[in-house]
């Protein structure tokens, strides 16, 4: 039970009397007063409601904010009961139309008019039973499917269905008792309906939700009217029930709280989280049973605010003679007998805490001041200011614990590190880990930060904390992760820092703590197994080296399955996503410093499974093969190696890397490697050149035999070489200057000038070549004399018969058609060529009119061999080849001379006169060459 006594007081209200607003003249500013005979009154929907209860009265009167007073007529003698829905534009009444105790209830629906009046939608009477009493409560709830009407003979009639209509409701008796009603109320909690009610002895809780109405009996002593209320959620709810020596707070199952407030209760309302209870100021007032609002004396009555949730009495004053207090448009007013309204006006959270501030503080009631700005709702920054206050004041105190719990609460407003510099000193270490832990909870704690708070869990040597911070779920995580992981390494905190990298995938540090600081080679190439593609390819290029020094068998497996097909360990979901991806094998060459025979496992696992590897891989294998042949001392092994480097070789793998190949093989003294690629790249005079170096004579006359066709230089090299020797090399001579011979590669006299320089080599070794070479050439001598002569004759001829055509008529002495053979009859056509044709098979055969048709085919292979000369003027790449080519190049000369491509070359744009006799010319030279085509 809460003192009242010790309650402070504070004056959260300003207290102000309602004025009659100004006039367009500017007149008014008086009190505004009520009509006489308002007895019951009740707000709501932005107007005050009033009725009278005077005799021959009846009128309702509602008042707006602007203060027009309007009334309607709605009883004919008195109105004794209002209540005015908050939620719906619906006001019930209870008053009487005629002399006696007949209430009636009326319902009245503001929105709609009825000649100039509210509509009234429903009236019935208000009896229970047969017994006329007189009314003494009345509640509505706000689905307008429940009115409850308590009645002074202890009974409660109950009004299920709607309302506002007769049809669709139904009134029963809900209780009965022997008690004088003297409070109801509708608490609605979900879908659960409960209805209080109190009495002058007891109260009860009625579940309307539930069929039969069930009721539990809460105490066993009530109180008057009107001093009881149904308080907001912000008190759960909780009926009000006001006696006068406490104020008990009831659930529908239970009673809860009771504050000892005491005095004879008048008036109970409950405001924004206020409790309002109007006493008299008298404690030594008599008590009365019934009719609590009787209030006939003059005494004084004390209207008090209460603040249940802080303890505190928020407004405090007196009246005379109040009538209700209701509340609308924000404020309090308070109605006294002589029709004055009085509004108590809250003042703003802010003022309210100025107001006190100093009060508060100065007497150190910083945890009322919060409960109080909490109350209020007080923004965040302003809370945030108090806890801050308070923290400095139980800092200066020396309550160090207890500030940092005041500065916790001030996380997300006030900057950190007013707070941390306040903590700094060693003594103090584990309230500044406390505070800086709860600012990574709120994620707001910086890298700076967290990189203090894992040295105040290193310095205090708190492993537990240190396990609990770092090892939170993922989605809980609130601080810089990389930040945390170097502190932790650099405190020597390895296993810790390993799982934060490891959790949250920061595989680089991982791997630099487990190889740099922890030496764990075997685990971080497992590590490594497991990461995706990827991640895994560059982690094995910058740890790779490292790991093959410590690990290299293992290594190099890694890296036969990151080079071939990929899949990280431990992922089977994963099968198959990532086929196809490989690394390239050229790029981790370098891993393998030092480490040759991994590196040749390597490699040769490589070439095996993947035939399309890149070039460098068959190069560094050729080299190693190279090497470990050069360096072997077993002669079987040198054997076997020697055959590895050379199929190597032959693999077809170094067409575009020839002279890299070459220089390997040189630089290891490779010589079928060497020979090999010479004969790939047809590099017959280096393997000449090679084979002469080593003087194997029947070597380089192999050669010779082999490339001679296709480089026939290699010959005249050849006797060149032999010439220079002192040694007798008669037979090699001799052999190479038979096939120079049969070959004509070289002239006579450039035989006898090689020869010469070869003391050696007498006359008798060219006797037999300068011989057969001059017969040779004598013969053929011959034969182009008589060519000669040939053409000659042939060419006379010509001329003759020329001159003959142009002297002399040309007797046409042919007696049969060349075509049919039948004797000449006329008409016939004769041509030059000899051949004479009846004009009716001339006509049938001939293609054309100036053509001999006998003569033509071969005519036309002359012309067709004329252009296809003429064609080949320009062919100077294919002349210079056949001449480079052929044993014979003065007759490739002529052949081209006969062509006429050393012919200049003249264009004849126009005709000159005489153009008849030219044409005639031309085509008997044209016929004449003709005709000496065919004699040939």
């Amino acid at each position: 039970m809460a003192a009242y006594l010790q309650w402070r007081r504070f004056v959260f209200f300003d207290r102000e009397t309602v004025k009659e607003p100004l006039g367009p003249d500017g007149a008014g500013g008086k009190c505004f007063t009520l009509p006489p005979g308002i007895a019951v009154c009740d707000s709501g929907r932005g107007s005050l409601v009033f009725g009278d209860i005077l005799r021959g009265g009846g009128q309702i009167w509602f008042l707006p904010r602007s203060l027009q007073l309007s009334s309607f007529q709605a009883y004919k003698l008195r109105v004794t009961h209002l209540y005015q829905l908050k939620q719906h534009n619906i006001l019930v009444s209870v008053g009487e139309d005629e002399e006696g105790i007949n209430p009636l209830v009326k319902v009245w629906n503001l929105e709609k008019r009825d000649g100039g009046n509210p509509l009234c939608t429903r009236i019935f009477p208000a009896i229970p039973g047969n017994k006329p009493t007189v009314v003494s409560c009345l509640t509505v709830h706000e689905n307008l499917n429940f009115m409850a009407i308590g009645f002074a003979d202890g009974s409660v009639v109950l009004t299920k269905g709607d309302i506002t209509r007769d049809r669709h409701s139904k009134t029963q008796i809900l209780h009965e008792g022997s008690y004088p009603v003297t409070g109801l109320a509708f608490r609605q909690s979900g879908k659960t309906t409960h209805l209080f009610v109190v009495t002058t002895e007891n109260i009860q809780s009625y579940m309307l939700s539930v069929k039969d109405y069930p009721h539990l009996e809460l105490d066993t002593h009530g109180c008057g009217l009107r001093c009881s209320s149904l308080s907001d959620p912000s008190q759960d709810l909780h009926f009000v029930v006001a006696g006068n020596e406490c104020v008990y707070l009831y659930q529908p199952d239970e009673r809860g709280p009771c504050f000892a407030f005491e005095g004879q209760k008048l008036i109970v309302h409950w405001y924004r989280g206020y409790l309002i209870i109007v006493s008299k100021d008298r404690k030594t007032s008599p008590k009365s049973e019934f009719a609590g609002n009787e209030v006939q004396n003059s005494d004084k009555q004390v209207l008090n605010i209460y603040d249940l949730c802080n303890k505190f009495i928020a407004y405090s004053s007196i009246f005379d003679d109040i009538v209700d207090v209701l509340s609308e448009w924000g404020s309090l007013y308070v109605l006294t007998r002589d029709g004055k309204i009085h509004m108590l006006q809250e003042k703003d959270t802010q003022t309210k805490l100025e107001a006190r501030k100093h009060m508060l503080f100065r007497k150190n009631l910083f945890e009322m001041a919060i409960n109080l700005a909490k109350s209020h709702h007080l923004d965040s920054d302003g809370l945030s200011e108090i806890f801050r206050q308070y923290g400095d004041h139980l800092y200066t105190k020396g309550n160090h614990d207890g500030a940092i719990q005041q500065y916790i609460r001030t996380i997300g407003k006030l900057e950190p590190s007013y707070v941390i510099r306040k903590f700094l000193d060693a003594q103090r270490i584990h309230n500044l880990t406390a505070y800086l832990q709860m600012l990574h909870l709120h994620s707001l704690a910086n890298a700076d930060h967290t990189t203090l708070l894992l040295n105040c869990y290193t310095k205090l040597k708190d492993s537990s904390k240190l396990e609990e911070f770092i090892k939170t779920s993922e989605s809980e995580v609130r601080f810089d992760v990389e930040t945390a992981i170097k502190v932790l390494r650099q405190a020597g905190y390895y296993s810790h820092a390993v799982y934060l990298a490891e959790k949250h995938a920061h595989h680089e540090w991982y791997l630099k703590i487990q190889l740099e600081d922890i030496k764990n080679y075997q685990e971080s190439l497992h590590y490594i197994g497991k990461l995706p593609f990827d991640q895994a390819e560059s982690n094995m290029k910058r740890y790779g080296k490292i790991l093959m020094h410590h690990v290299p068998k293992e290594t190099t497996e890694l890296l036969k399955i990151l080079c071939t097909d990929y899949q990280p360990s431990g992922d089977n979901e994963g099968l198959g996503l990532l086929e196809g991806k490989k690394a390239n094998s050229e790029e981790f060459i370098p891993v393998f410093a030092n480490n040759s025979r991994e590196l040749k496992a390597f490699l040769e696992h490589m070439t095996e499974v993947q035939a399309d590897s890149p070039q460098g891989v068959y190069d560094t294998l050729l080299e190693l093969r190279l090497q470990n042949w050069a360096h072997e001392q077993d002669e079987q092994i040198k054997e076997k190696l020697h055959s590895e480097a050379l199929t190597l070789l032959k693999s077809g793998r170094f067409k575009t890397v020839f002279d890299k190949a070459l220089v390997l093989c040189q630089m290891h003294n490779f010589k079928d490697g060497v020979l090999y690629l010479y004969e790939q790249g047809k590099l017959f005079q280096q393997i000449m050149h090679y084979h002469m170096q080593n003087e194997q004579y029947k070597k380089v006359i192999e050669v010779c035999e082999l490339y001679g066709d296709q480089e026939t230089c290699l010959w005249e090299q050849a006797l060149g070489y032999f010439a220079r020797k002192e040694e007798d090399c008669k037979e090699y001579i001799t052999a190479v200057l038979k096939h120079i011979e049969n070959k004509n590669l070289m002239p006579p006299l450039l035989v006898v000038q090689t020869l010469a320089h070869n003391s050696t080599a007498t006359l008798s070794v060219i006797k037999d070549y300068l011989v057969n070479k001059l017969q040779k050439q004598s013969l053929q001598i011959e034969q182009d004399e008589r060519r000669i002569q040939k053409y000659r004759e042939e060419t006379t001829r010509i001329r003759q018969e020329i001159e003959e055509l142009k002297a002399s008529p040309k007797i046409f002495q042919k007696t049969k058609c060349s075509i049919c053979t039948s004797a000449l009859e006329l008409p016939s056509v004769h041509f030059l060529c000899g051949h004479s044709f009846h004009q009716h098979c001339f006509e049938s055969y001939s293609e054309t009119d100036s053509e001999c048709p006998t003569c033509m085919p071969e005519n036309r292979k002359v012309m067709d061999m004329i252009r296809a000369q003429e064609q080949k003027r320009d062919l100077h790449d294919q002349f210079q080849h056949q001449l480079k080519c052929a044993n014979d190049g003065f007759s490739v000369v002529a052949d081209y001379f006969g062509r006429g491509v050393f012919n200049k070359i003249t264009l004849i744009t126009d005709l000159p006169p005489g153009k008849g006799a030219t044409t005639i010319e031309a085509g008997l030279q044209r016929e004449l060459l003709l005709h000496a085509k065919r004699s040939t």
